[in-house]
């Protein structure tokens, strides 16, 4: 099974637009205030969130659907620190390697067995799962990145 170039396409117009977002979102914050995380137990940081989106799309997009081999600590991304540019680094790699990846969805998944996730069916993912997937856990965490924006940045509109 292969992806459409209209599903590549769609996949890949929604992630930009998301990614804009987030460039938003990190425009609203500082050093510390990217690092700093609402007073809720469980809640992360905006700079924990774009890095854990960073491995989640890094091991879904390289090193599963394309192959690459993208080392991944899982556990580590949701304590990373760092500064708005390290932030908007790794939005700016996304931006890079998310056709890249994507591209590959119109051929197949190029490395099935691929470590880094939690998820036990990995391997059984087709490219049109994996860019649905990679969407969503985009956006999901795009969402707690301006949730958690307003909280620290203690914005009111």
């Amino acid at each position: 099974m292969a992806a459409t170039e209209g599903q590549i396409a769609a996949f890949l117009d929604v992630a930009a637009e998301t990614l804009d977002t987030v460039e938003r979102v990190l425009g609203d914050l500082d050093d510390e205030t990217v690092n700093a995380a609402p007073p809720v137990p469980g809640v992360n940081s905006v700079f924990a969130l774009i890095t854990h989106v960073g491995g989640a799309l890094g091991y879904w997009g390289g090193s599963l659907m394309a192959g690459e081999d993208i080392p991944r600590d899982r556990a580590a991304e949701f304590h990373a620190r760092g500064t708005v540019d390290e932030a908007r680094a790794i939005v700016a790699r996304l931006r890079t390697d998310l056709p890249r990846w994507a591209a590959v969805a119109a051929t197949g998944i190029r490395n099935p067995t691929a470590t880094g996730t939690t998820r036990r069916n990995a391997a059984e993912a087709t490219p049109e799962w994996v860019l649905t997937h990679m969407l969503r856990e985009l956006t999901q965490h795009t969402g707690h990145m301006e949730i958690c924006r307003d909280v620290v940045a203690r914005r009111a509109d």
